[in-house]
């Protein structure tokens, strides 16, 4: 199985992986880089909001306040990171606009945490939904530009039955990567498990055994398609 997130996260899924007798390829596609920006006071803010899990890396000031997270992945790195106060959209970004509707009130100010280049569109959601957001990236996610040597090998000798992908950059980066080393005309025996439409949309034009988008934006669903 091929795992194409970053390295800080691929860990999990490699240990689900095994635990269910596949063999976990790691090969991150994205480099991670944590930021420092320029963050405003918070008490001028009601809630925070993230849509990733290295979005949870805020600084102790900003803990007491109310969090919304995408997902339970993201949930749970904000706990990690010191955040109490936390809610769990269980869904995309529509389901996280969707959760500040039902949670807070209108006019609410919020800080979109998110990673460089990213959230713009979430923010326009949130903006149209009434509520006053400022955007900071706290991460930065820069794509490789070449295929990972374990993922060329893996290709190469037809040892993948499928290839996980996380996000829609981890899908267009691979796209990229697998026609630039020549190795599109590999993929006919491999299943393509994308967490939602936008990493499936990513990846057409690419000639898969199949491709799979999971019921839910998370990892258990799409470890389940593996059945």
């Amino acid at each position: 199985m091929l795992i194409t997130r970053p390295e800080a996260a691929a860990g999990a899924t490699a240990a689900s992986l095994a635990a269910r007798g596949f063999t976990p390829v790691l090969a991150p596609l994205l480099r991670i880089e944590t930021l420092a920006p320029s963050l405003p006071d918070p008490a001028r803010f009601d809630a925070v909001v993230i849509a990733s899990t290295r979005a949870a890396l805020l600084p102790p000031a900003w803990h007491g306040l109310p969090l919304l997270a995408v997902g339970s992945a993201s949930a749970t790195a904000a706990r990690s990171a010191g955040f109490s106060a936390i809610d769990d959209a269980a869904g995309d970004a529509a389901a996280l606009i969707a959760l500040a509707r039902a949670r807070l009130p209108g006019g609410a100010r919020l800080l979109l945490a998110a990673g460089r280049g990213q959230g713009a569109g979430l923010a326009a959601g949130l903006r149209t939904a009434g509520f006053h957001v400022t955007r900071r990236a706290t991460y930065a996610a820069t794509p490789v530009a070449v295929l990972p040597d374990s993922a060329r090998a893996a290709l190469s000798e037809d040892r993948l039955h499928a290839a996980l992908f996380f996000s829609a950059e981890t899908a267009r980066c691979f796209a990229r990567t697998v026609r630039r080393a020549g190795l599109a005309g590999r993929l006919g025996g491999i299943i393509a498990i994308s967490i939602g439409a936008p990493a499936a949309m990513a990846l057409e034009g690419l000639a898969w055994r199949d491709m799979r988008i999971a019921a839910r934006p998370n990892q258990e669903a799409m470890l389940a398609l593996l059945a």
